[in-house]
């Protein structure tokens, strides 16, 4: 079973994040931490108009959080919030409560479904979709408070 955690596609996403580091102006930031396993992601966006037009990640997580974090890096700019918010809640169910996996450009989530049997693992994978609507949140709050 573990082959299957671990699988060659799960260690090729994970030694292969994109955007890594961070932004030196983002309109957001979030970090999300589990405590479970230790693992910490921390996001920087920039949105123009509901779509993410910047976006990097500090990534201190096992092969696991480090999939999640390169499928988002890979596909994470030029989302809209909606698409993100979506996105992590159809993970969310993948995981949790044998839902499908997401489907068009976020089909590579797939590729963590075995995973739905080791609830100690779920945090790790969905660290960086609940930085991301973290950071989504706070970009909102920030536009409704200027009015």
């Amino acid at each position: 079973m573990l082959n299957e955690i671990y699988s060659r596609r799960i260690l090729e996403l994970a030694a292969a994040i994109p955007h890594l580091g961070r932004l030196a102006d983002p309109d957001a930031s979030a970090t999300a931490h589990s405590k479970l396993c230790g693992s910490t992601v921390t996001i920087d966006l920039k949105v123009d108009d509901g779509v993410v037009t910047g976006f990097a990640q500090d990534v201190k997580a096992c092969a696991l959080g480090q999939a999640s974090s390169s499928i988002m890096g890979r596909h994470v700019i030029g989302s809209t919030a909606e698409e993100l918010r979506e996105v992590r809640e159809v993970t969310r169910r993948m995981l949790k409560s044998g839902g499908e996996p997401p489907g068009g450009k976020w089909a590579d989530l797939a590729v963590l479904e075995p995973v739905r049997e080791f609830k100690a693992r779920h945090a790790s994978i969905l660290l960086t979709f609940d930085a991301v609507v973290e950071a989504l949140d706070r970009v909102q709050a920030r536009k409704a408070e200027a009015g």
